[in-house]
């Protein structure tokens, strides 16, 4: 089980590139390139769920020896790709600018607060209580998204839709790990401070993290760069 994070990372990088390359329109491999870029760099949070939440064996046991690891790059790479552009690959879409007029009406002189709410609520609620990272994630995560849910209401089709597809794929994806490492999520999962709740073999904890991410990461793209999405 030494490499089972490390090879679970890389199926997953499998169907990041299977959903590139299913795109049409340089406009949205980009979108999905520059996202994944951006979230990579989340794997650097991983000393504040090792061993908190979990203590997977990495590669060079780096997981274990330092909390940080290369796996988690990887695997950060690869969710924040597939969620922010999901719902563009099922369902017809266009991006337009939204002009500057647009941009001085009351939601969005909320902008620059509703981007940074989730890193804030995350690092308050690290700072003030105990609650299990995992936990602070998912909060924040959710809290974060309903900042721009107020400032880009245009975007909350697309959020809702997102977070349920992007569950759906998560929960799916995770039964692999079930399937090729049986009793791994028992040995690496600190299952005694969290719920202990397992859907299928699936930490009830996992699917929470997948639905509050799906949710706000959707958004995250047109929010960043002043645009608007329409179903065409």
């Amino acid at each position: 089980m030494q490499y089972a994070w490390l090879i679970w990372s890389l199926l997953l990088i499998i169907i990041w590139l299977m959903v590139y390359f299913s795109l049409n329109g340089k406009y949205k491999k980009r979108e999905m390139l520059i996202v994944s870029l951006w979230t990579s760099a989340i794997g650097l949070t991983e000393p504040l769920f090792v061993p908190e939440y979990w203590s997977p064996p990495s590669l060079f046991n780096l997981a274990l020896r330092t909390g940080f690891d290369i796996e988690s790059l990887i695997f950060s790479f690869g969710i924040g790709g597939i969620a922010v552009i999901i719902y563009e690959l099922i369902f017809k879409t266009k991006h337009e600018k939204i002009s500057s007029h647009e941009r001085h009406s009351l939601h969005h002189r909320y902008h620059l607060v509703a981007l940074l709410s989730a890193p804030i609520i995350f690092f308050l609620l690290l700072v003030i209580t105990s609650i299990n990272p995992i936990y602070i994630a998912i909060i924040a995560m959710t809290g974060g998204g309903l900042f721009p849910w107020y400032c880009r209401p245009d975007l909350k089709k697309k959020m809702i839709t997102s977070a349920v597809i992007f569950l759906g794929i998560y929960f799916v994806y995770f039964l692999t790990l079930i399937a090729m490492y049986p009793g791994y999520v028992e040995k690496v999962w600190n299952l005694k401070v969290i719920s202990g709740i397992l859907i299928l073999g699936v930490p009830f904890e996992e699917l929470l993290f997948a639905l509050s991410f799906g949710f706000i990461w959707s958004s995250v793209y047109e929010h960043l760069t002043w645009r608007k999405i329409k179903t065409v």
